[in-house]
């Protein structure tokens, strides 16, 4: 089974473009940088991507305690 990948412009919501969540990039870079979202890796001298996989983790493990919470 192949990686899936996922960059940033995906993951990221912009003005006048959604994204898989509804935070700026500048936020998904602060989670990474506070442990808190999974760490990005480097495809070249200018890509960097995250596993699809991890970030689909993150985000049922965050749906979940959200379900707890409410």
């Amino acid at each position: 089974m192949s990686q899936r990948l996922i960059r940033i412009s995906e993951l990221a919501s912009t003005r006048g473009k959604p994204g898989k969540l509804p935070v700026s990039p500048a936020t998904i870079w602060r989670w990474v940088r506070e442990g808190q979202f999974p760490k990005p890796f480097k495809l070249g001298k200018s890509t960097t991507v995250w596993d699809q996989a991890l970030v689909d983790e993150f985000l049922a493990q965050h749906m979940e305690q959200r379900k707890v919470i409410d």
